[in-house]
Formats: C-alpha cells, structure tokens, sequence
C-alpha cells in the first residue's frame, strides 16, 4: 500500500478508542443481560466485532501490525428467537458444483434422452445448460449428490438450514421467491460442508506431526549425549579403523604367494 493510501496515525488512534468504547459497551450489557440470549449483548457482541476488525485493519495498513483478537466469521447465526414448540418448517438446501468434465455431463444427458420415447426431436443434450436441466430433471437432488462424478460434477460447498415457522405457507405462497425472506433467528440447526474445514484440520495434523517430530530429534540427542556415543570424532575414528582392517585383510588373503590377484575358482 502507498504512502498516500495508509491511515494517519489519528485514524488508527481513534480506531482504538472505538475498540475501547465497545469493549465498556459490552460489558455493560453482559452485566444486565436479561437471559442467554439477551438481544442487548448479541447486538453489543457484534458492535465490539466491527470495532476490533476495524482497529485490525487499520493497525496493519499503517504499521504493518496485528491484533492478538480473532474475529469470529459472519456466519455466526444470531440467537434463536423463534417459536419454542414449532408446527412448521422449512428446509432450504444449497449445494455448489463445478463442471469438470463437460463432455461426461452431455453423455449422460443423452442417455437420458434416448432412453425418454416422448423427448421432442430438438437435442437439449448438445450444450451443457441443456445436459444440466435434463439430468436435474431425471434425477432427485440427492441421488445428484451422491453420484455427482458420474455425471461430470465436482462437489464445492454446500448447506442446510432447518428453519421454524408458527404454521404452514399455504400453497404455492414463496414459490415466486424461495428464498427471499430466511429470518436467520428462526434457524433451528445448519449443516456446511466445505473442503476448507478439511485444509484446517489437515494444517492441524501437520503442525502436531512437526511438534512429534522435533521431539523425537530431542529424545534422541538427549539419549546420545547421556551413553556418550555422540562424538563424532569418535565414531570416525571407529569406521576409519574397521574399514582399513577389513580392506587390509580382504587384500591379503585374496593376493597369492607372487603378490598377483588371486583367480577364483568356478563352481562344478
């Protein structure tokens, strides 16, 4: 970043002061919670999140330095506000693919196409969207899902959020916009899957197998040192002595009287 575009001092300065305020307005509002799931904290939570990133960011931008605060991610759902003994629900489901490969995709298409008697005679399974909208239509989202590599499909993230109503929509009411009106605080439970959990926990497992590993380096020059064999001066001076017997005696006895190579004698 340029000189130009840094934050002055006075804007970082004031970035903490805000951190401060929100950091008094927090606890206030802990201290007077009504509940565990006081509004007055949630809301006082999320304004202490918004300072403490921006003092993060403003901090690093002009002196190249960090906080010590994770912020929690904005996938955090607010407190449940819903009704305690539903007699609704609702399931919404989003699953993320990438085409890998297209030309499995149309051929399954077309399979589908040729197997339908009443298709009409235009070949939909020619272009992807057209293979996409066959298949989709063939087949139920989850047996989508659970044979994706079949049909050219590479899983990405994916979603479910199970959300509480006081009663049932009547038909066809949200059809028109199925999505639009999620209230997050009526979210009972949520189920992601993303491969980024597994690059996290796979980063764990690497960070503990280095931690093993410089134990074990430990371990051993610890052991060395205590029986007194790590010289290396020593165990030099204990190869260099077998290797000149062995060589030593090795010659001799393959030399015959006259001093010339000995010739072996082939098996009969």
């Amino acid at each position: 970043m340029s000189d130009a575009a840094q934050p002055t001092a006075a804007e970082v300065r004031a970035a903490a002061e805000a951190v401060k305020t929100a950091l008094d307005r927090h606890l206030a509002a802990v201290e007077r919670r009504s509940g565990e799931e006081d509004p007055a904290v949630y809301d006082a939570f999320n304004e202490l999140a918004a300072a403490a990133e921006a003092y993060d960011e403003l901090l690093y931008d002009r002196y190249d330095e960090v906080t010590p605060f994770e912020i929690p991610g904005e996938d955090t759902l607010p407190p449940y506000t819903g009704p305690e003994e539903p007699s609704a629900l609702s399931v919404l489901i989003r699953r993320d693919y990438a085409v890998a490969e297209p030309q499995r995709l149309m051929a399954q298409a077309r399979r589908v196409e040729a197997a339908d008697e009443e298709a009409p005679d235009v070949e939909a399974s020619g272009t992807v969207h057209g293979a996409l909208g066959l298949l989709f239509g063939e087949f139920e989202p989850d047996e989508i899902a659970s044979r994706h590599k079949e049909f050219g499909l590479e899983e990405g993230d994916s979603t479910l959020w199970v959300t509480a109503a006081d009663e049932s929509a009547d038909p066809g009411e949200w059809l028109e916009a199925p999505f639009e009106e999620v209230d997050p605080e009526r979210v009972v439970c949520r189920f992601d899957v993303s491969t980024v959990f597994d690059e996290e926990f796979d980063d764990d497992i690497e960070d503990d197998e280095d931690i093993d590993d410089i134990g074990d380096i430990e371990d051993e020059e610890g052991r060395d040192d205590e029986d007194g064999d790590a010289d290396p001066t020593e165990l030099d001076g204990d190869l260099d002595t077998d290797l000149d017997t062995d060589l030593d005696g090795d010659l001799d006895t393959d030399l015959d009287e006259d001093d010339e190579p000995a010739r072996p004698e082939a098996d009969r």
